[in-house]
C-alpha cells in the first residue's frame, strides 16, 4: 500500500535511529539494553507511550512458534479487547505468502519465473482490459514483453506501486525491467493474472490450499469473511471499520490473525512445501536496493546500504552481523504490519497491529525480541530519519 508522512511519534522514533546498531556506523554513545524476552509490562509500556490502541506479537525461534500474545483494543469505543484470533487486516503480508504459491508452482514446473509474459499469457499483455486487470495502456508500449514473474517477484518491472498513483492514473513503464527495484503493487497484480489467465489457476483457491491451509491457518482468508474484526486507527485516532474486502488481490487482500501469521512465518523461514533451492531463492539478494527510502517507489535518490539490502522473492533482503536476514511489512492509514527474521536460530518477531502509530515501536520491540540487528530501519519508515 502506499506510505504516508508520518508525523505522530517521530522524535522518538527519530531518536532511535540516530543510535542504530550498524557495525559500521560508530559515535553512538546511547547504551542499549541486551536481548531477553518480551514481557507483557514492556509492550503495555510502549503501547501507552505512542498512544497504540491494538498490537499483537509472536516471536518463533529454531523455526517454531514461541510467544504470541494480544494486547490493547480491537474496538476501543465498544472495550472490545484484541485477542490473538482476532481477524487483522495483513495488507502487504500478503505479497510474501503469494510468493511462496509462486515458488511452489516454479518447484512444480508450472511455471518458470524467467520466462517473458510472451510465452506465459495466451494473448498480448495489452489485450487483457478487464478491470482489475486492464493493460490497455501499455498497447504502445514493448517493454512489457520483457518482463518475468521473477521480475514481478523483486518489484522490477518498472510500474509505479500503483496506477492509481501516477497523475493521470494510467499504467506505465518507467525503467526497463529488471534493472532496477522500485516497489509495486501492480507487479503483484499482475503476476496474479498470469496465473489465472495463463495457469488456469483460481489464485484465492490456491492460496487457501497450498499455504494456509498448509500452515493450518483457520482464520485467515484471501476475502472477507463476516467474523469479529479489528477497527483500524490512523495517526490521528480517526477509526476505520475493518474493510470488506471481496475480491482476491495478490497485493494485498489477506485477512488473518496473529495466531496463523506466526504458523506462516515459522513455516516460511523452515522452508515447508519448498525445495530447498526455492527456500533459498526466496531470500537471496537477487537485485541490489540503492534507494535512500522505500517510498516514493520512483524517487530518484541514491544510497549505498552497508548491508546490503536487496530484494528477494517477496521480502527484503540484508547482511546483519549475525549472518543472512529479511524482512517485510504491510501498511495502509490503519494498519502497522511487519516481521523481521533472522537466519541464524530461525528467529524471526511477527507483529500486527491495527493502529498505524505502532510502527514508532517495532525498533524497540524487534531489539527486545531479537538483539541488536542491522535492520534498515530508515529505508522501511522513511518518514523518521536519514540513514
Amino acid at each position: 500500500m502506499k506510505k504516508r508522512i508520518r508525523i505522530a511519534g517521530r522524535t522518538r522514533f527519530a531518536a532511535a535511529l540516530a543510535c542504530l546498531p550498524l557495525a559500521l556506523i560508530a559515535g553512538c554513545s546511547t547504551q542499549q539494553r541486551p536481548a531477553r524476552s518480551l514481557a507483557d509490562n514492556e509492550i503495555q509500556r510502549v503501547m501507552r507511550r505512542e498512544g497504540v490502541q491494538g498490537l499483537a506479537i509472536a516471536l518463533i525461534d529454531k523455526g517454531k512458534v514461541g510467544k504470541v500474545s494480544a494486547y490493547g483494543q480491537r474496538n476501543a469505543a465498544l472495550g472490545q479487547p484484541l485477542a490473538a484470533d482476532t481477524i487483522m487486516y495483513g495488507a502487504s503480508l500478503t505479497k510474501t505468502a503469494f510468493a511462496y504459491l509462486v515458488l511452489q508452482l516454479a518447484d512444480e514446473g508450472k511455471l518458470d519465473l524467467d520466462a517473458p509474459l510472451t510465452r506465459l499469457l495466451p494473448r498480448p499483455l495489452p489485450f487483457y482490459r478487464e478491470r482489475p486487470f486492464d493493460y490497455a495502456d501499455l498497447a504502445d508500449e514493448p517493454r512489457w514483453k520483457s518482463i518475468t514473474p521473477r521480475m514481478l517477484l523483486l518489484h522490477a518491472a518498472g510500474f509505479a506501486n500503483f496506477r492509481w498513483l501516477e497523475p493521470d492514473e494510467r499504467l506505465r513503464i518507467h525503467f526497463e525491467p529488471g534493472s532496477r527495484y522500485a516497489y509495486s503493487g501492480e507487479g503483484y497484480l499482475l503476476l496474479q493474472m498470469v496465473l489465472e489467465a495463463g495457469l488456469g489457476l483460481d489464485v484465492g483457491y490456491e492460496m487457501q490450499r497450498r499455504v494456509f491451509d498448509r500452515f493450518d491457518m483457520k482464520r485467515t482468508s484471501m476475502r472477507w469473511r463476516p467474523e469479529y474484526a479489528a477497527e483500524g486507527y490512523a495517526f490521528d485516532g480517526t477509526v476505520q471499520a475493518h474493510e470488506r474486502r471481496y475480491r482476491v488481490r495478490a497485493a494485498g487482500s489477506m485477512d488473518t490473525t496473529i495466531a496463523d501469521q506466526a504458523k506462516l512465518w515459522a513455516g516460511i523461514m523452515r522452508g515447508d512445501g519448498l525445495s530447498p533451492d526455492s527456500r533459498a531463492a526466496l531470500v537471496k539478494g537477487w537485485l541490489p536496493i540503492t534507494s535512500l527510502h522505500q517510498f516514493p517507489a520512483l524517487a530518484p535518490e541514491q544510497h549505498s546500504w552497508p548491508q546490503g539490502l536487496a530484494a528477494g522473492l517477496g521480502v527484503v533482503t540484508f547482511q546483519d552481523r549475525s549472518g543472512g536476514a529479511w524482512f517485510k511489512g504491510g501498511h495502509d492509514e490503519w494498519t502497522a504490519n511487519f516481521v523481521l527474521c533472522l537466519e541464524r536460530g530461525q528467529r524471526c518477531v511477527v507483529v500486527l497491529s491495527n493502529d498505524v502509530r505502532a510502527e514508532a515501536l517495532y525498533p524497540e520491540l524487534a531489539r527486545l525480541a531479537l538483539g541488536e540487528t542491522d535492520m534498515p530501519w530508515s529505508w522501511e519508515y522513511s518518514a523518521y530519519g536519514q540513514p
